[in-house]
């Protein structure tokens, strides 16, 4: 067995050790055996290295606020879709329940090295595949119920055990472990799964076991989906009774009004008529306690709206500025954050099992060349932003260089493709409201560009634009759209994080199960994930990432851009992360 204990705690990635931890990246000798990515982050990249670009921070949280009875208020630009992880995939949700529940592991504040959580420390076996995890002792959750190992093979037999519309929308545990419990492909073949099972050995020691070596582990168990919620409130508010309605889903009480966790915080209320929600410190915090008495989530859906907001102090802060405003924010005394590009973004091309000019390979390709990414990127994102070729950002090694075929912005060869196709092309293209994302600072201009490169070369659009908690992601989760724009902010800094996010499972939100290789790329994920040396992983991915280009082209790569967040001066204590994964227990205001 593979020991890793507090002191010296796995390190996931190549890139700069943490600031806070110097000298102490002694897990990296067991990387192999236990899961690690130990590539050198910028090692690859169709644009160059990462080079040293810092992934942790150092921000002192030793201060103590003026008023320990003070508030917090954050504004958000979108609703939260639920309050239960399992049932998220949008940071909207994820910057609540980041506050309210933990994981076996967690991210690191600042980083995204893994340390600790609810896990004090770990062993791994030698073949990656037996995880014991000895928890903390004394932690209890908000209602009061004993955090055991019961616990926690509790939460992660029930995320394997969903059925029906709940496999639907349990979206990150098919990503990032496979198959449910008994599911079978419609041909009636089991759908493989990572997950092998859970032990609860002793109160104190779980053991976790996988189906196979995972690049992924052990950081998936530091994700966002995989925290542990109180078995007591599960059960008491129906915790699984997650229903479909047309195209959207509607969630159990527990889920809306009573999640409980082990975090800093506890959930106050949601006033849905003023867009707030409310969560209140837990005095009962098995660690230090937040330093503000309530954290207040004001849902303000306009970017300009929340800047006002700031500047006339009734809020204390909002992620995601656009990039425009930032040197403004900063002459009036604001502070902003930036973090390195962990993220990207895309314009998918649902492929159908009926007719659509999608179907074909040649429309698919007219669309990467239309796009004039270069352009979009020197006029919309923020400095150090970069068009990405590859389907992760350079802090995940593994992009080759150059990616063949690279879609340079040509309309001359769009139009040729798209008259070698031979028929007209009608698609409809949503774009999102009510949201800014690490890399969509400001979606309808984004939107707006790319739709007139699409018209420019003779592509005729139907333009729906929906909120993104208010029919955006439900439509494409339900296939509805032929052309989206959406991106993903990795956990880990392995392509896996993004590659199994978006073609790992089957059904996914590209269509790929209704083509000819659609299988083939989902087992080529898995198996690049699979592989236990780092070299030959990382070639892999390459090799992938050129197929990808040139054969499967499910969705044309954009680019990865740095997530900012800004505060008002008076703010102390707020550690930004790379992963856009805050934590406020520690931000106070003076």
């Amino acid at each position: 067995m593979t020991a890793i204990g507090v002191s010296a705690m796995l390190i996931v990635s190549g890139c700069a050790a943490s600031q806070r931890d110097a000298g102490n990246s002694t897990g990296a000798a067991t990387g192999q055996n236990a899961g690690q990515n130990t590539g050198a982050a910028g090692s690859g990249g169709d644009t160059g290295g990462a080079g040293t670009a810092q992934t942790s921070v150092v921000v002192d949280t030793t201060g103590q606020p003026s008023d320990p009875n003070g508030t917090f208020t954050f504004a958000a630009a979108g609703a939260p879709e639920s309050f239960d992880p399992v049932w998220a995939t949008d940071g909207e949700t994820f910057r609540i329940t980041h506050q309210l529940y933990e994981g076996l592991l967690e991210t690191k504040a600042g980083s995204v090295e893994v340390g600790p959580g609810l896990a004090e420390k770990f062993t791994a076996s030698d073949d990656g595949k037996t995880w014991t995890f000895q928890l903390r002792k004394g932690v209890t959750f908000s209602d009061g119920t004993k955090l055991d190992a019961d616990a926690v093979c509790f939460n992660y037999d029930r995320m394997f055990s969903e059925t029906g519309v709940a496999q639907t929308q349990a979206q990150f545990w098919a990503e990032n472990m496979g198959g449910f419990k008994g599911q079978k492909d419609a041909d009636g073949t089991p759908v493989p799964s990572l997950y092998g099972g859970c032990q609860a050995k002793d109160a104190s020691t779980v053991v976790i076991t996988m189906t196979r070596f995972s690049s992924k582990l052990p950081a998936v168990f530091a994700d966002s989906t995989f925290v542990i919620q109180s078995p007591t409130a599960l059960k008491k508010y129906n915790g699984d009774g997650i229903a479909s309605t047309g195209d959207s889903f509607s969630y159990p009480a527990y889920a809306t009004a009573h999640p409980t966790g082990t975090g800093p915080f506890v959930f106050g209320s949601y006033d849905k008529t003023n867009n707030q929600i409310t969560l209140l410190r837990n005095d009962k915090y098995w660690g230090p306690k937040a330093k503000v008495a309530k954290l207040v989530f004001k849902v303000i859906p306009d970017e300009t709206a929340r800047k006002q907001a700031l500047q006339a102090g009734t809020i204390d802060g909002y992620d995601l500025p656009n990039p425009a405003d930032w040197d403004d924010l900063r002459s009036t005394g604001h502070k902003i954050d930036i973090q390195p590009a962990f993220n990207m973004l895309y314009l998918a091309m649902m492929q159908r099992k009926t007719a659509s000019p999608l179907n074909d390979l040649r429309v698919r390709q007219a669309i990467a060349y239309a796009l004039n990414r270069d352009q979009m990127v020197q006029s919309l994102m923020p400095e150090g932003a970069y068009v990405n070729n590859c389907f992760f950002p350079k802090l995940a090694p593994g992009c080759p260089d150059p990616v063949q075929p690279t879609y340079s912005y040509d309309p001359d060869k769009a139009k040729q493709l798209l008259a070698d196709y031979g028929k007209p092309v009608t698609l409809s293209f949503w774009w999102p409201t009510e949201v800014t994302r690490p890399y969509m600072p400001d979606p309808k201009s984004i939107f707006t560009q790319f739709s007139q490169d699409l018209e420019a070369v003779g592509i005729k659009l139907k333009v729906v634009s929906k909120p993104w908690n208010g029919g955006y992601l439900d439509g494409v989760n339900a296939h509805t759209p032929d052309l989206y724009l959406l991106g993903w902010t990795g956990g880990y800094p392995s392509p896996d994080s993004w590659l199994s996010s978006f073609w790992g499972p089957l059904p996914n939100d590209f269509g790929t199960e209704s083509t000819p290789q659609g299988a083939e790329l989902s087992k080529a994920v898995a198996a690049a994930d699979s592989i236990p040396d780092p070299k030959q992983r990382q070639q892999a991915y390459a090799t992938l990432s050129n197929k990808i280009s040139s054969t499967y082209l499910p969705a044309v790569p954009i680019s990865s851009s740095p997530p900012g967040i800004v505060v008002a001066k008076n703010v102390q204590g707020l550690v930004p992360s790379p992963t856009t994964d805050e934590r406020f227990n520690t931000v106070y205001k003076n």
